[in-house]
């Protein structure tokens, strides 16, 4: 059983810069991919960003491209999201996630796609 497990939300001033954290855990990870989600109160949820396990490139949403930057520590089985001169509306819950089925080609940015869920990390940005 894979879990995923966020943490590092909290509440940031507009500008400020942030880093979160998903501890995957349960079985050995192979080529799958990781993704970051992250939905805001009223709205869907919606692709933020994914890597891999393997070696390869990431995938950022182009609404945060520039400002966050997704990475991985293969060592402690996590994945980061560094997010940088926030927004208010990047204020949402994020979300950590595992599409063990698709590990060729560009990763899914669809939700549907992925397996597995962490519980989510508040991320709250003020003006």
């Amino acid at each position: 059983q894979v879990q995923l497990v966020e943490s590092g939300g909290g509440l940031v001033q507009a500008g400020d810069s942030l880093s979160i954290s998903c501890a995957a855990s349960g079985r050995t990870f192979g080529s799958y991919t990781m993704g970051w989600f992250r939905q805001a109160p009223g709205k869907e949820r919606v692709f933020v960003a994914a890597i891999r396990w393997t070696v390869g490139p990431t995938y950022v949403a182009d609404s945060v491209k520039g400002r966050f930057t997704i990475s991985k520590d293969n060592s402690k089985n996590t994945v980061y999201l560094q997010m940088t001169s926030l927004k208010t509306e990047d204020t949402a819950v994020y979300y950590c996630a595992e599409d063990p089925r698709r590990t060729l080609g560009t990763p899914s940015s669809r939700v549907t796609d992925y397996d597995y869920w962490g519980q989510g990390t508040q991320v709250t940005v003020s003006s």
